[in-house]
């Protein structure tokens, strides 16, 4: 799907978590998705807070029946898209009848445990930017997850100084 096309919605089962960012839903022909949340850049593995990160994402999606609204695919092929799924606590959660009413993407970056990435395709729909750039502010002054540490350092920052992309 090109970038501008209206959005796609897509329905499964988280089946892996692979970091921060990065998930594979089960549909119901069980087929494999690969999605990169939308507005998202969580620590990689081997960065201090990466495994945070992955297992703090892990904790809201992993085996939850999701959906993810999406528009763009990245470089690498994955689709780019807000990851909902019902929200911890629920008493519904793990039933496809469940309203599915928690940004995955804007719980991370509310936690501390990922930036908000600006770069397209991977920056948050714009009916959502306003509200990841909010989080990340608060989640800066509660120092909360990686903001305990003053010398954080940024995915890309991180990936470019290892030759990555």
């Amino acid at each position: 799907m090109a970038l501008g096309a209206a959005p796609a919605s897509l329905t499964g089962t988280v089946v892996e978590v692979a970091d921060g960012d990065t998930i594979t839903l089960l549909d119901s022909a069980h087929r494999r998705h690969v999605v990169r949340l939308a507005g998202v850049d969580a620590p990689e593995r081997g960065q201090p807070g990466g495994y945070r990160s992955k297992d703090s994402l892990a904790a809201l999606v992993r085996e939850q029946p999701a959906r993810v609204d999406w528009q763009a695919r990245d470089s690498a092929g994955r689709i780019v898209g807000a990851l909902w799924v019902a929200p911890p606590g629920s008493r519904c959660r793990g039933e496809p009848r469940c309203p599915m009413t928690l940004d995955a993407g804007l719980a991370q970056i509310a936690a501390g445990r990922a930036w908000r990435s600006t770069n397209a395709p991977g920056a948050a729909p714009p009916e959502h930017a306003a509200g990841y750039e909010l989080a990340e502010r608060e989640a800066r002054a509660r120092k909360a997850g990686l903001w305990r540490n003053a010398d954080a350092v940024p995915p890309w920052v991180w990936r470019a100084r290892r030759g990555g992309s």
